[in-house]
């Protein structure tokens, strides 16, 4: 059989707008090859049938030029429809006899139809000629009309769809047997083909309501501590079919059958002296007698009266011990069914702080567990207390240290009365090592909080003197390789900067050291104060070439040049001076080169200049 519904054909023949019942009778055409003949006018043929001929099957490709290859997917279990080509002349088609129905009731005819003309085939050309089909239900004499309608023409259409078509009507008192007849209203000819399937005569009541004083919604909520509980429900028809009411009352309990509560025939029932979930519902007919019989009767929704145990106590999964820098703390209880669960800050009142079998807060404290319906309004259980302990974890700093070459470092991350883990998988407070590269240890308290401490440790830097020189009364000492180091000129008094300055001229030696005094290293030199400038214009500052210091260096020797390379004048280290003449003569302004030999030194050059 096929179900697909098309609602823009509903309203041609009419629906029940009420409550429908189960299917009292089905046709639908099961066993495909099977001879329906007793039901139609027509002849069976096994495949493309002629004008005045049917087949039963699951396939429309029977007959491939001009109609629909498939029928739509429906939930159907078989899937065989009868396919009609209609005949020529207009007339019954197909009658069938529909027993076993209840007197005094309405029913709901209806049938699946459609035109099975593929109108993109283009065969008979306009769309072919319409399928239009008319229901009638006759009384078991087949002398009476009880209703009929027609569905008026039915389009081809370009891809295959069910139409669904019903009509409604009224069995009399006694009458439980009625004949459908089905007609074709249109004409032969090109087109006029049709599909029919799913026929079914179900009962059409009223729509019912049951309502209670004590709610807005279908179901009631008993708390434990109210039972037993007495409530009055009332069945509210829509009017939509019945013109009479008859009721009957029916309760089950949890995993029972409806049954019906003797004398509960009133529009009115009052539960009383429950104790337990029950369920209710109440069956209307237009006819007392089709009370007893769910095909000729309606019933109404479920009405619930469910019965709520006080709640149990939340079951606590323990009290916690914290440690500070982990975070919030989760504090966890076990509920039992829809229980929900509130924390509270006290035993008793106190300030919400949490829903939920899980709670987080990083506030060391007790607090306090409740178990309640979210959705009715019942007492609550005790409460269930849990305590959280928060432990203060070791505060440690991470640090970055250096270690000699070929030499050996202690890391310390000692804090009395805790425990420790090194990387290295030792276990006391100092550990000693020998290599750079990156260390780590555990740090646990006696309530088992950790910390952990990171060391970096690399080489020093190598120290190593690349030179020392001289600039006017500043010293600057020169490394060798890049790094941090400590210099002096005394080897007492280090300092972070190579540039010493104001230094009268002389001997010295230059000390350079790392920051860890792995290495210390020194280098003896000449400190000559050399101007930069002279100006021999007779006002005795800065007239002649002097040098400070040369005089600690016996032997030495010193040569002025011009900036060609010219010697100009030369002399002993011990008292030299230059006035900035050369034989006699004032010589122009400009840069000039000097020359200082000194014995076990080497030499030290340089420029200055002689401004007029």
């Amino acid at each position: 059989m096929f179900l697909i519904l098309s609602f823009s054909s509903f309203a041609q023949l009419g629906f029940c707008e009420g409550s429908k019942g189960d299917p009292i009778f089905q046709f639908d055409f099961s066993g495909s090859g099977q001879s329906f003949q007793q039901y139609t006018t027509y002849n069976l043929v096994s495949q493309s049938p002629q004008d005045g001929s049917y087949t039963v099957s699951s396939n429309l490709d029977i007959q491939s030029d001009s109609w629909h290859s498939y029928f739509p997917q429906t939930t159907a279990s078989n899937g065989n429809a009868m396919i009609v080509n209609a005949s020529y002349e207009a007339g019954l088609f197909f009658e069938i006899e529909i027993p076993d129905l209840c007197e005094n009731t309405t029913y709901e005819f209806s049938a699946f139809l459609m035109n099975i003309y593929d109108r993109s085939s283009n065969v008979c050309g306009d769309g072919g000629i319409p399928i239009n089909v008319r229901f009638e239900i006759w009384d078991e004499t087949d002398t009476e009309l009880i209703n009929g309608g027609d569905t008026g023409d039915i389009a081809s259409t370009t891809s295959p769809q069910w139409d669904q078509y019903g009509l409604t009507f009224q069995t009399e008192p006694g009458q439980e047997t009625v004949i459908l007849k089905i007609f074709n209203n249109g004409e032969g000819g090109c087109g006029n083909d049709l599909a029919i399937d799913d026929i079914i005569f179900r009962s059409c009541g009223d729509l019912t309501l049951i309502e209670s004083p004590e709610t807005e919604t279908a179901e009631i909520g008993l708390c434990e501590e109210n039972a037993p509980g007495t409530y009055t429900l009332t069945a509210i028809p829509d009017n939509a079919v019945y013109q009479d009411h008859f009721y009957q009352w029916q309760s089950k309990l949890e995993g029972e059958e409806f049954t019906d509560i003797p004398g509960a025939t009133n529009q009115e029932y009052t539960a009383s002296n429950i104790t337990e979930t029950t369920y209710y519902r109440v069956k209307v007919a237009e006819d007392q007698v089709n009370l007893s019989s769910a095909l000729c009767s309606s019933a109404s929704d479920e009405f619930i009266i469910r019965f709520i145990e006080s709640p149990t106590s939340p079951v606590s999964a323990g009290d916690v011990d914290w440690c500070d820098n982990l975070g919030p703390a989760t504090l966890m209880v076990n509920a039992t069914g829809e229980q929900q669960i509130a924390w509270y800050d006290s035993e008793f009142g106190g300030n919400r702080v949490g829903e939920g079998t899980s709670f987080q807060t990083e506030i060391e404290g007790t607090y306090y567990a409740e178990a309640y319906y979210e959705d009715y309004d019942c007492e609550v259980s005790d409460r269930t207390a849990i305590t959280l302990t928060i432990s203060q974890a070791p505060v440690v700093e991470d640090e970055v240290l250096q270690i000699c070459p070929d030499g050996t470092l202690i890391l310390d991350a000692e804090i009395p009365n805790h425990t420790y883990i090194w990387s290295t998988g030792e276990t006391s407070s100092q550990i000693l090592i020998d290599r750079p590269g990156n260390y780590f240890v555990e740090i646990i308290t006696p309530e088992s909080c950790s910390s952990t401490k990171n060391f970096e440790v690399t080489i020093v830097d190598d120290a190593e003197i690349a030179e020392v020189n001289s600039d006017d009364r500043n010293i600057i000492i020169i490394p060798q390789n890049e790094g941090e180091f400590e210099y002096s000129l005394d080897g007492i008094n280090f300092q972070q900067s190579n540039i010493f300055q104001n230094i009268d001229g002389g001997v010295y030696t230059a000390f350079m050291r790392d920051l860890v005094n792995c290495k210390v290293v020194s280098l003896e030199f000449p400190h000559i104060v050399v101007p930069k400038v002279i100006t021999p214009n007779g006002d005795s500052y800065n007239d002649n070439f002097n040098l400070n210091g040369v005089e600690y260096f016996s032997g030495s020797v010193i040569a002025i040049f011009d900036r060609y390379g010219s010697l100009i004048t030369t002399g002993s280290g011990e008292g030299f001076e230059w006035d900035g003449s050369f034989k006699g003569k004032q010589l122009p302004e400009g840069e000039y080169w000097y020359r200082i030999r000194i014995a076990d030194f080497g030499e030290i050059k340089g420029h200055f200049s002689l401004l007029r």
